[in-house]
């Protein structure tokens, strides 16, 4: 096999980090979509970290939408992925050493999370490009960064061509305001929050929505977000509805309403 594409990362990682990313791959329906057709459902969890836990983690999550789903931890570092294979011995998940080029697989879904936040933004193109390569017909990937909680998580779906979709989501409770999660913004667009690029107006929009439902806080937190999620689709904003049972905190839009300006 050729040499992994990447560098070594930090690799930190925790039980149940990654769960509202989890949640959400399991009821989106381009997801499911793509998972149901795909005539080789394998799913590609990319960077890890020190412990397999999100990944064994993600097999049994992604296994309630498709039973035979076979997913395969990869990592650049050859000693955790010696150390993955130890620990999830009993396991169906498979663990090898790879990169962004994917270690050769042709994957449905790749999920990259907490990878790409560790290297310089100039970078991001070219590794969406290599994993976008790999990808089988109707694939998808998801490149996002969470806290070390993941009570705040941000996260791109992309296609073939390019971006799809950008999704905040968080507990409630651990946030103030919707703009609290632009610390965990994507390497793509956390430093295009700035005044007059689109990320910063929709947190912003996000933000005043927030306030202008304030008096829904007595009904706790999820139902104030829901109410924020609201008013934006009232003023306009094309903000995908919540799922009728939601237990996190989610806005979805579009990637035409947060693509940067002046980005190639």
């Amino acid at each position: 096999m050729s040499r992994p594409v990447g560098a070594i990362t930090r690799g930190t990682t925790g039980y149940n980090r990654l769960r509202r990313s989890d949640r959400w791959l399991m009821h989106s329906a381009r997801v499911r979509t793509a998972l149901s057709a795909a005539s080789d459902p394998l799913v590609v969890d990319l960077g890890y970290g020190a412990l397999p836990v999100t990944t064994l983690e993600l097999a049994a999550r992604l296994r309630v939408v498709r039973a035979d789903v076979r997913v395969v931890g990869l990592e650049i570092h050859p000693e955790r992925v010696v150390a993955a294979a130890r620990a999830a011995e009993n396991s169906t998940v498979e663990f090898g050493l790879g990169g962004f080029e994917l270690a050769g697989h042709t994957p449905v879904l790749v999920r990259a999370f907490n990878v790409l936040r560790q290297y310089p933004v100039e970078a991001v193109a070219g590794a969406w490009a290599t994993m976008q390569a790999q990808l089988a017909p109707g694939g998808l990937i998801v490149d996002g960064t969470c806290d070390e909680l993941g009570r705040r998580c941000c996260w791109v779906l992309l296609d073939r061509d390019g971006p799809v979709s950008l999704t905040l989501a968080c507990d409630p409770f651990a946030i103030e305001r919707p703009s609290d999660l632009a610390e965990r913004l994507p390497k793509v667009l956390i430093h295009h929050n700035v005044g007059g690029q689109p990320i910063h107006t929709l947190l912003s929009a996000a933000d005043r929505a927030g306030a202008g439902v304030a008096g829904h806080a007595v009904f706790g937190p999820r139902v104030r977000w829901r109410a924020m999620l609201d008013l934006l689709r009232s003023e306009g904003l094309p903000v995908e509805p919540p799922r009728r049972r939601m237990r996190d905190g989610v806005l979805s839009v579009p990637w035409s309403e947060v693509a940067p300006f002046g980005a190639p």
